[in-house]
């Protein structure tokens, strides 16, 4: 399937993998939504929101650059408005913003555990629930969410349990939206369905 004329709303796109999935999308002439925290260029980060939506458009898309914090759900709900006004409606939402802190348990400070999990789980969960009305109305919704699969063996834990259990919630909500958006779409015959999916990243 093209992404040619579809709307994607990426978080945490202003550099990596974020970045990447932006200018693929570009190449099929997709819209880009460009969000993440970075609006000026960091002394030490490569990248801003705005330098990633020029790429995008070098590319061959449509870019839309916004600043957004996945914490604050006021700017989730904020931003994909004024992303499906401006184009029209959200195709695809790809969950990618992550906090990552590969720490032991004595060596993470609580107000890190607390970071990670409101960006990774809750704003998974956030901006998937800002999204979800748009989503609806669209003909062939996607939810792509950059989370590991869910494998409880124990090494996964050992060495940064904080940051694997924040990326395992990501993972559970995407379990959770996969089942019950197919149920709720099951009789949209014809017009596609929503398909959450989680893909593997480093735990």
């Amino acid at each position: 399937m093209s992404l040619a004329g579809r709307t994607v709303f990426i978080t945490g796109a202003s550099r990596g993998i974020g970045r990447a999935i932006a200018l693929r999308c570009a190449r099929d002439g997709a819209r880009v939504v460009v969000t993440g925290k970075t609006s000026e260029p960091h002394p030490k980060l490569s990248g801003t929101i705005h330098s990633v939506a020029a790429e995008v458009q070098a590319a061959g898309g449509e870019a839309l650059a916004i600043q957004l914090d996945v914490r604050d759900e006021h700017a989730v709900s904020a931003a994909v408005e004024r992303a499906a006004r401006h184009f029209g409606g959200i195709d695809v939402l790809v969950n990618n913003a992550s906090a990552i802190s590969l720490t032991p348990t004595a060596g993470t400070p609580l107000r890190r555990w607390d970071l990670m999990h409101q960006v990774n789980a809750r704003g998974t969960f956030a901006c998937t629930q800002a999204c979800l009305p748009w989503l609806e109305r669209a003909p062939t919704p996607h939810i792509l969410t950059l989370s590991p699969p869910l494998n409880l063996k124990p090494r996964w834990f050992r060495d940064h349990g904080a940051y694997s259990i924040s990326k395992y919630g990501m993972s559970l909500c995407t379990l959770g939206f996969a089942t019950e958006f197919a149920r709720s779409t099951s009789s949209r015959a014809g017009s596609g369905t929503m398909a959450p999916t989680a893909s593997p990243s480093t735990a």
